[in-house]
Protein backbone atom coordinates (compact mmCIF):
# COMPACT_ATOMS: atom_id res chain seq x y z
CA UNK A 1 0.00 0.00 0.00
CA UNK A 2 2.77 2.46 0.86
CA UNK A 3 4.40 2.11 -2.55
CA UNK A 4 1.09 3.20 -4.07
CA UNK A 5 0.87 6.18 -1.69
CA UNK A 6 4.42 7.26 -2.58
CA UNK A 7 3.52 7.02 -6.28
CA UNK A 8 0.42 9.17 -5.71
CA UNK A 9 2.43 11.74 -3.75
CA UNK A 10 5.18 11.93 -6.38
CA UNK A 11 2.85 12.09 -9.38
CA UNK A 12 0.11 14.28 -7.92
CA UNK A 13 2.18 16.41 -5.54
CA UNK A 14 -0.49 19.07 -5.78
CA UNK A 15 -3.39 17.31 -4.07
CA UNK A 16 -6.00 19.11 -6.17
CA UNK A 17 -4.40 17.64 -9.32
CA UNK A 18 -5.21 14.13 -8.13
CA UNK A 19 -8.13 12.54 -10.00
CA UNK A 20 -11.15 11.13 -8.22
CA UNK A 21 -10.50 7.79 -6.56
CA UNK A 22 -12.15 5.61 -9.24
CA UNK A 23 -10.10 7.22 -12.01
CA UNK A 24 -6.99 7.12 -9.82
CA UNK A 25 -7.53 3.38 -9.37
CA UNK A 26 -7.51 2.89 -13.15
CA UNK A 27 -4.33 4.96 -13.48
CA UNK A 28 -2.65 2.96 -10.74
CA UNK A 29 -3.64 -0.29 -12.46
CA UNK A 30 -2.15 1.02 -15.70
CA UNK A 31 1.04 1.90 -13.78
CA UNK A 32 1.34 -1.79 -12.83
CA UNK A 33 0.38 -1.88 -9.16
CA UNK A 34 -1.25 -4.96 -7.66
CA UNK A 35 -5.06 -4.75 -7.43
CA UNK A 36 -5.04 -5.59 -3.71
CA UNK A 37 -2.48 -2.87 -2.96
CA UNK A 38 -4.47 -0.36 -5.03
CA UNK A 39 -7.69 -1.18 -3.19
CA UNK A 40 -6.02 -0.82 0.23
CA UNK A 41 -4.48 2.50 -0.79
CA UNK A 42 -7.78 3.84 -2.18
CA UNK A 43 -9.64 2.94 1.01
CA UNK A 44 -6.87 4.62 3.03
CA UNK A 45 -6.95 7.72 0.80
CA UNK A 46 -10.73 7.93 1.13
CA UNK A 47 -10.30 7.98 4.91
CA UNK A 48 -7.65 10.68 4.55
CA UNK A 49 -9.96 12.79 2.39
CA UNK A 50 -12.76 12.41 4.92
CA UNK A 51 -10.48 13.38 7.81
CA UNK A 52 -9.03 16.39 5.98
CA UNK A 53 -12.48 17.60 4.95
CA UNK A 54 -13.65 17.14 8.54
CA UNK A 55 -11.30 19.91 9.59
CA UNK A 56 -12.99 22.33 7.21
CA UNK A 57 -16.16 24.11 8.25
CA UNK A 58 -18.50 25.84 5.82
CA UNK A 59 -19.84 29.08 7.21
CA UNK A 60 -22.01 31.57 5.36
CA UNK A 61 -20.34 34.95 5.02
CA UNK A 62 -21.71 38.17 3.59
CA UNK A 63 -20.17 39.40 0.39
CA UNK A 64 -21.06 42.38 -1.74
CA UNK A 65 -23.38 40.16 -3.78
CA UNK A 66 -25.17 38.62 -0.79
CA UNK A 67 -24.52 35.35 1.04
CA UNK A 68 -21.80 32.97 -0.07
CA UNK A 69 -20.28 29.82 1.39
CA UNK A 70 -16.78 30.33 2.70
CA UNK A 71 -14.59 27.49 3.90
CA UNK A 72 -12.57 28.32 6.98
CA UNK A 73 -9.96 26.03 8.51
CA UNK A 74 -11.06 24.58 11.82
CA UNK A 75 -7.79 25.65 13.39
CA UNK A 76 -8.74 29.28 12.72
CA UNK A 77 -12.07 28.90 14.54
CA UNK A 78 -11.15 27.04 17.68
CA UNK A 79 -8.96 27.97 20.59
CA UNK A 80 -5.36 26.91 20.02
CA UNK A 81 -4.10 24.03 22.06
CA UNK A 82 -2.78 25.22 25.40
CA UNK A 83 0.97 25.02 25.94
CA UNK A 84 0.18 23.03 29.08
CA UNK A 85 -2.05 20.48 27.33
CA UNK A 86 -0.93 16.88 26.92
CA UNK A 87 -1.97 14.31 24.33
CA UNK A 88 -2.47 10.95 26.03
CA UNK A 89 -2.14 7.95 23.70
CA UNK A 90 -4.45 5.01 24.24
CA UNK A 91 -3.00 1.56 24.79
CA UNK A 92 -4.03 0.51 21.29
CA UNK A 93 -2.33 3.61 19.82
CA UNK A 94 0.82 2.86 21.80
CA UNK A 95 0.85 -0.75 20.63
CA UNK A 96 0.10 -0.01 16.97
CA UNK A 97 2.40 2.99 16.61
CA UNK A 98 5.28 1.87 18.80
CA UNK A 99 7.76 3.99 20.68
CA UNK A 100 9.73 5.09 17.61
CA UNK A 101 6.68 6.48 15.80
CA UNK A 102 5.29 8.12 18.92
CA UNK A 103 8.65 9.78 19.50
CA UNK A 104 8.72 11.04 15.92
CA UNK A 105 5.20 12.47 16.19
CA UNK A 106 6.26 14.21 19.40
CA UNK A 107 9.40 15.55 17.68
CA UNK A 108 7.34 17.02 14.81
CA UNK A 109 4.80 18.53 17.18
CA UNK A 110 7.31 20.08 19.57
CA UNK A 111 9.24 21.43 16.57
CA UNK A 112 6.12 23.36 15.65
CA UNK A 113 5.65 21.75 12.23
CA UNK A 114 2.75 19.45 13.05
CA UNK A 115 -0.25 21.36 14.41
CA UNK A 116 -2.67 19.46 16.69
CA UNK A 117 -5.40 18.99 14.06
CA UNK A 118 -2.87 17.49 11.63
CA UNK A 119 -1.36 15.37 14.42
CA UNK A 120 -4.75 13.80 15.04
CA UNK A 121 -5.15 12.98 11.35
CA UNK A 122 -1.65 11.46 11.27
CA UNK A 123 -2.56 9.28 14.25
CA UNK A 124 -5.92 8.33 12.72
CA UNK A 125 -4.36 7.36 9.39
CA UNK A 126 -1.49 5.53 11.10
CA UNK A 127 -4.04 3.52 13.08
CA UNK A 128 -5.70 2.60 9.76
CA UNK A 129 -2.37 1.47 8.28
CA UNK A 130 -1.13 -2.12 8.29
CA UNK A 131 1.77 -3.17 10.47
CA UNK A 132 2.12 -3.89 14.15
CA UNK A 133 3.80 -1.63 14.98
CA UNK A 134 3.82 0.80 12.08
CA UNK A 135 7.38 1.38 10.87
CA UNK A 136 8.94 4.82 11.09
CA UNK A 137 9.37 4.93 7.31
CA UNK A 138 5.66 4.21 6.84
CA UNK A 139 4.76 6.91 9.38
CA UNK A 140 6.86 9.42 7.44
CA UNK A 141 4.86 8.61 4.31
CA UNK A 142 1.66 9.10 6.30
CA UNK A 143 2.86 12.52 7.50
CA UNK A 144 3.70 13.51 3.91
CA UNK A 145 0.25 12.39 2.75
CA UNK A 146 -1.44 14.41 5.49
CA UNK A 147 0.44 17.53 4.39
CA UNK A 148 -0.50 16.65 0.80
CA UNK A 149 -4.19 16.35 1.70
CA UNK A 150 -4.13 19.93 3.03
CA UNK A 151 -2.35 21.18 -0.08
CA UNK A 152 0.69 22.10 2.00
CA UNK A 153 4.33 21.24 1.63
CA UNK A 154 6.41 20.93 4.78
CA UNK A 155 9.36 23.30 5.05
CA UNK A 156 12.67 22.14 3.58
CA UNK A 157 14.18 20.83 6.82
CA UNK A 158 11.09 18.80 7.69
CA UNK A 159 10.83 17.51 4.13
CA UNK A 160 14.48 16.44 4.37
CA UNK A 161 13.75 14.61 7.62
CA UNK A 162 10.72 12.89 6.11
CA UNK A 163 12.45 11.85 2.87
CA UNK A 164 16.04 11.25 4.00
CA UNK A 165 17.26 7.72 4.56
CA UNK A 166 18.69 7.76 8.08
CA UNK A 167 20.18 4.24 7.91
CA UNK A 168 23.68 5.44 7.04
CA UNK A 169 23.80 8.36 9.48
CA UNK A 170 26.24 8.41 12.35
CA UNK A 171 25.19 10.05 15.59
CA UNK A 172 27.61 12.66 16.91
Amino acid sequence: MFEVLVYVYENYWQGDACPELQKLGRKLTAAGFDAEEIQAALVWLEGLNTAAQGTQINLPAKTSSGLADVTIAASALFQPQSANSLRIFSVSEQMHLGAQCLGFINFLETSGVLPPHMREIVIDRAMAAPGDPVTLDDLKIIVLMVYWSFGEEPDALVLDELCDDTEGRLAH
